[in-house]
């Protein structure tokens, strides 16, 4: 798994890549909520390189979403089956914002 953080304005990418399961899971919630304790106005989650969201990366954005408060607006980029289809599942994606594309994210 990878994650690269980019500023955009008043908020903030972090683009994953790779798999995100019980063995990288930890290292991911440990880097979104750095960025989410820097308080950007937009912390936009991008999953369009994610080819494995399992449950513990599912705990991770759960509790990203709960120290992001109504300080930082969380949203979740997941088009593919692979990342959109967990969110779906377990309800999450009515909680957390899920868009298709980084843009719309961006600009919704």
């Amino acid at each position: 798994m990878r994650v690269n953080v980019e500023k955009h304005g008043e908020g903030t990418v972090l683009a994953v890549s790779g798999d995100i399961d019980m063995v990288t899971a930890p290292e991911f919630e440990k880097q979104v909520l750095a960025v989410v304790r820097e308080r950007p106005g937009t912390l936009v989650v991008d999953l369009g390189g994610v080819d494995f969201l399992g449950s513990a990366g599912l705990t991770a954005l759960v509790a990203a979403h709960q120290e992001a408060g109504d300080h930082t607006e969380l949203k979740v980029v997941a088009a593919s089956s692979a990342t959109a289809r967990p969110l779906q599942l377990t309800g999450l994606d009515q909680e957390i914002p899920v868009f298709a594309t980084r843009d719309e994210a961006l600009g919704g």
